[in-house]
């Protein structure tokens, strides 16, 4: 039998050793452990509001750095976050002894403060990270001891009470600008202290008692304002009284003066009538006066006298008859005489005319 060739297997490339493959993968996951644990060493984080300060090897150093992510020398540098923003330190259960030897307890104290960014770094070489215990924490025992040591329960209860929160924030930031001018004190509220039960008895009785004179004295003030109301109103109801009569009488009496205006103009007018009446009535007679003195001359006398005769219907006899009726040299005698007196008459009223005239 024929022998038959075998199958030639075809020859793969040459790699490296699985060892130094090994040995690669082995350092390059090393390296990203060691990179890993450097980064987390090395970088941190600063929040915002705070400012990073760094220490090495216990070494306060001179670097400040804002918000934001940052790097430091790994096991060699620490770092502290410090807050520049407001703050509120709560200071609790601060014992004390008033003047007159009563404990009470001041439950919480609450300290608005601020840091101020330029003065972190010689605040913090100063007094440390935790700062605020010093000249916040540890002064507020003091000041309150120092208060309630000078004042009565009383005063320190109820009368000055209103004034701690105004005291205390003067005097720490009188010390503050003397010794950490980098610490701004903002305000401090002050609870209610806690005294004994047996005391705050008869401080709830006394409250009660001067809350009955309060409700008393706020009722009599409510009835004094009632009765300066009522006054009030009457005088103001008598002054509209007396101004509504007043304005009635000056309504009378203007109305009295128009009256009067009325029946003297009424009486001019009548006056003036009655006047003019006269004078034409004087007129006229004057006019006709004038008219009979013109009229009464010789002439027309006689011819009135001889009519008058003509119309007489009576018959005399006798020889004297033609004598005394027809003697015309009489009857102009006696017409002459006549005449002669109104003319002597009338020239006295002129001559007294003229001397009344005259000044």
């Amino acid at each position: 039998m024929q022998a038959q060739p075998r199958a030639v297997m075809p020859q793969r490339p040459r790699s490296l050793p699985s060892f130094l493959l090994f040995t690669f993968m082995h350092y390059l996951g090393v390296v990203a452990i060691a990179g890993a644990l450097f980064l987390k060493v090395s970088v941190h984080q600063i929040p915002e509001g705070h400012v990073g300060v760094y220490w090495r090897g216990g070494k306060l150093l001179t670097r400040i750095t804002g918000p934001g992510m940052h790097l430091r020398v790994p096991f060699l540098d620490h770092f502290e976050a410090i807050q520049v923003t407001m703050q509120t330190d709560k200071v609790m259960d601060i014992p004390c002894g008033t003047k007159t030897g009563v404990n009470i307890t001041f439950e919480k104290i609450e300290v608005v403060n601020r840091l101020q960014r330029e003065h972190v770094y010689e605040t913090i070489r100063e007094y440390g990270v935790h700062y605020d215990k010093t000249w916040i924490y540890d002064k507020i025992h003091h000041e309150i001891n120092q208060f309630c040591s000078s004042h009565t329960l009383q005063d320190v209860f109820i009368d000055k009470f209103d004034q701690v929160d105004d005291k205390i924030r003067a005097t720490l930031q009188a010390d503050c600008n003397r010794y950490a001018p980098g610490i701004e004190i903002i305000s401090v509220r002050v609870t209610k202290p806690r005294i004994p039960e047996s005391i705050m008895g008869n401080y709830v009785a006394m409250e009660v008692e001067r809350t009955k004179v309060l409700v008393a004295a706020e009722r009599r003030k409510v009835v004094e304002l009632e009765t300066e109301m009522e006054r009030v109103k009457a005088v103001a109801e008598a002054e509209k009284k007396k101004l509504t009569s007043q304005i009635l009488q000056k309504q009378l009496l203007l109305e009295r003066e128009a009256q009067q205006q009325q029946e003297a103009i009424s009486n001019q007018l009548l006056l003036a009538r009655h006047k003019a009446l006269a004078d034409a009535e004087f007129y006229r007679m004057s006019r006709e006066a004038e008219a009979h003195r013109l009229k009464l001359t010789p002439e027309f006398l006689e011819f009135t006298f001889l009519s008058a005769l003509n119309n007489n219907t009576k018959v005399f006899f006798g020889e004297k008859l033609p004598h005394m009726v027809l003697d015309q040299r009489l009857l102009r005698g006696v017409f002459d005489e006549g005449a002669k007196g109104r003319r002597l008459h009338q020239e006295q009223q002129q001559q007294q005319q003229e001397e009344a005239q005259a000044p």
